[in-house]
């Protein structure tokens, strides 16, 4: 193994390079916790021996910032009698192991041999998952073009790595199911994995959503609030349109990523974090740097590596596996048969340019069933622009009154129509009919009673 040991006592670190390099490691000396944290992040180690108490950076602090910068060599702490507390504090911020001095050589030669045999398995496990890529993707993952098979490969490669991670591309092709699979494929798949829209949130609350309040922080913080930097702890966070962050908090966001630590609203103490961020983006991030909108340091922090989905029309061979995937999925929501689909509608789906990508095809997919008849969908059933359907032509504009009373004539028969379809499709199960029209069953029976369908005569 390749080791580093770092300790500021002289005489105990070169007898640990000795013992060391006589059991076959190659074994590289730091006098401190400052010099070691530069060794540690210029070069690459299998393990690092490090003390907890030292002079300029504490083994703590070391193991912070390590892990902060994405390092992620298995890090040993050494403790001398009555800093056992901080050396457990050390595995709970995520050190492998720790060693109590004073210590004799083979005790610090069976933690290494326990260490190397845990990362041979991890190797293999690593090993195992590239072989897999793509076929070893989650089931709601359809992969058949290339495009999208060399994203599934890049997010096998860096998903057991603490690395930050940036998802580009259009909106609606996917990035929150990527972000979910590289979450499952890492080491923290049994830890948390939340998202959270930058843009879906008011300014004004996303500090407090993201780092927490402390009570009395602000008008309303009755209690203290853990934020969801704190809830992802050991997990995953996924921050999308990242792009949308608010310039005063994409400094804080700037922080928590370099250091490790957060800080709460109206808090004065920081805390640390172990999280692993995953950013999205359908913006062009470089050009908002450029124009001022995007701290470039940031930018550079969250893009250590990016993957990029592509749109739907450009990956076409996808179409196919997803119709099925999706008609699938929403059968097993509905308690009903997925519906087949005529080859004419599935030329008109492989046709159309899904400027909405696939959370338009998945609502035009919907749409489709809803209206279907014998669970078979025509062309007839897609709407209208992707079956190519002309525009109406243009009529003569009527009297006011009366062009009101057609629109809600034709509105109110384009209702009418939809659940009765809705209801023949379900076999007259009410909570499933509403389900297919995307209604509650309250309003499902506002509408039955206004049309006047399956009330008795009267």
């Amino acid at each position: 193994m390749k080791l580093l040991v770092i300790d500021d006592e002289p005489g105990l670190r070169q007898s640990l390079q000795l013992i060391l390099s006589d059991d076959g490691h190659q074994v590289t000396g730091a006098a401190d916790g400052a010099a070691g944290l530069e060794a540690a992040l210029s070069g690459t180690y299998d393990a690092i021996l490090c003390d907890v108490r030292m002079p300029k950076m504490d083994g703590l602090e070391f193991l912070r910032r390590y892990q902060a910068a994405g390092g992620d060599a298995l890090v040993i702490v050494m403790s001398a009698y009555g800093s056992e507390d901080s050396a457990i504090e050390a595995m709970k911020q995520g050190a492998y192991d720790y060693i109590p001095k004073p210590f004799r050589a083979d005790e610090v030669k069976l933690v290494l041999r326990k260490a190397e045999e845990r990362e041979r398995l991890r190797g293999e496990v690593e090993s195992l998952r590239s072989t897999l890529g793509a076929a070893g993707a989650s089931p709601d993952i359809v992969a058949e073009s290339p495009a999208m098979r060399d994203a599934l490969d890049l997010i096998a490669k860096v998903a057991p790595h603490r690395t930050t991670v940036l998802l580009t591309g259009p909106s609606g092709t996917g990035k929150e199911v990527l972000a979910r699979e590289l979450h499952r494929r890492s080491p923290r798949a049994a830890a948390p994995f939340v998202a959270v829209n930058c843009g879906a949130i008011a300014p004004a609350l996303l500090e407090s959503e993201l780092f927490g309040h402390v009570r009395g922080a602000f008008t309303g913080a009755v209690g203290s609030h853990a934020g969801l930097f704190e809830r992802a702890s050991g997990g995953t966070l996924f921050l999308d349109e990242i792009g949308d962050l608010p310039t005063e908090l994409q400094v804080k966001l700037l922080r928590a990523l370099q250091e490790g630590e957060i800080r709460r609203v109206g808090d004065g103490a920081s805390r640390w974090v172990d999280v692993r961020v995953v950013a999205a983006t359908a913006v062009d991030l470089e050009e908002a740097v450029k124009v001022g909108r995007f701290r470039e340091d940031l930018f550079y922090r969250l893009n250590v590596v990016s993957v990029h989905l592509t749109a739907l029309a450009e990956r076409r061979e996808d179409i196919p596996p997803l119709v099925r995937h999706l008609m699938a999925r929403h059968a097993r929501r509905l308690g009903c048969r997925a519906p087949t689909v005529a080859p004419e509608a599935m030329r008109a789906l492989l046709d159309y340019d899904w400027p909405g990508n696939v959370r338009e095809l998945e609502n035009a997919l919907e749409r489709a069933s809803v209206l279907a008849r014998d669970g078979h969908i025509e062309s007839a059933d897609l709407p209208p622009q992707v079956r190519g359907a002309p525009a109406p032509a243009p009529t003569a504009p009527a009297p006011p009154s009366a062009g009101a009373r057609s629109l809600r004539r034709h509105a109110d028969a384009a209702q009418e129509a939809a659940i009765r379809a809705a209801l023949a499709r379900s076999g007259g199960n009410r909570q499933v009919a509403a389900g297919l029209l995307g209604i509650s069953v309250r309003t499902l029976f506002y509408k039955l009673k206004q049309f006047g369908i399956g009330q008795p005569p009267g």
